[in-house]
């Protein structure tokens, strides 16, 4: 799919809208940052290919107006959650869905390349080609995506208005999407805690994996940060960082749609991801839920039964 088919959809789409929110090229070449189109003479900065890593919906219940959005697979479970939650109107968001057969970690890359100077990037199809000082060299995006394209579910995404693209089924078994959490699972429950602690001594608590998340839409209020109630301080010690995460991680239970932007985001590599996808598991297994897929459904977290199926500890 080519950035001019793209463009000839955000020109059919802009007399409808206010807004149109889709990505163009970055301060350098192998970043791509968000494009708020609101002018006939922007349709031409808008570009899509394997460098577009930001989720766009993010910015969905922020607008007070009739917007337009592009989405990949996994961005549009994040519309079908904020549906599902009622903090966007659907009839002032129009989806422009691209089918998606992987984006690039730029993190990864940058590893790939020994960290040298970018001076140009061509995508061709599959593949990457990065110029440095030292030359150029052919990566494929596939060894360089990151760990949620591995596994995902839904390249085509799961609502749309309109398609830019022909649809793509997944060729990834369903099973192997939690692998990594059974194989975590697996682990002694030391072995589980030693794991996170060394990860989240590493936290600078920039709280970069929240503000990018498109579910944390109570930013003003978080309690990362409030002071009444007061449920964490601002220390840097590993009990602090510790608990910011694990309740960041259960304010998206039944919410995470496994976007990866929390880890994409992280400056310090740290799989916060994890945490969330654990509980995604969780979610699968007692609830039979999926997060973001249908806007009919109800989230398990904002249901209550006297008698869940699978639940059983109040009869302890």
């Amino acid at each position: 799919m080519s950035t001019e088919k793209l463009k000839e959809t955000i020109q059919e789409v802009f007399p409808d809208v206010e807004t149109i929110i889709c990505w163009q090229e970055g301060f350098d070449k192998i970043h791509t940052t968000p494009l708020f189109v609101t002018a006939e003479d922007q349709f031409d900065k808008a570009v899509w290919n394997p460098l577009c890593v930001q989720n766009l919906t993010s910015y969905l219940p922020s607008m007070k107006k009739k917007v337009a959005v592009v989405a990949k697979g996994c961005d549009s479970r994040t519309i079908v959650q904020f549906m599902q939650e009622g903090l966007i109107d659907r009839n002032n968001v129009v989806i422009i869905g691209i089918p998606c057969k992987g984006v690039v970690s730029v993190k990864k890359v940058l590893k790939a390349i020994d960290y040298q100077p970018i001076e140009d990037v061509k995508v061709n199809g599959d593949t990457v080609v990065i110029k440095t000082p030292k030359g150029e060299k052919t990566l494929k995006v596939s060894d360089v995506w990151p760990d949620k394209c591995a596994t995902c579910q839904y390249p085509t995404p799961v609502i749309y208005d309109f398609l830019v693209g022909d649809e793509i089924q997944s060729d990834k078994p369903a099973e192997s999407v939690y692998d990594e959490i059974r194989e975590f699972d697996a682990k002694t429950l030391e072995e589980r805690k030693a794991y996170f602690d060394k990860e989240f001594e590493k936290c600078i608590r920039c709280y970069a994996c929240r503000n990018a998340c498109p579910m944390c839409v109570c930013q003003d209020s978080c309690i990362a940060e409030t002071r009444d109630p007061h449920w964490i301080t601002q220390k840097m010690s590993l009990t602090e960082k510790t608990m910011f995460h694990m309740i960041h991680s259960v304010h998206l239970a039944g919410r995470c749609v496994e976007c990866g932007e929390c880890e994409r985001v992280c400056p310090m590599d740290i799989p916060v991801a994890k945490i969330k996808k654990k509980i995604n598991a969780e979610m699968k297994n007692l609830f039979d839920y999926t997060t973001g897929i249908n806007p009919d459904d109800k989230p398990p977290m904002f249901t209550f039964f006297v008698d869940e199926a699978k639940i059983k500890e109040h009869k302890l």
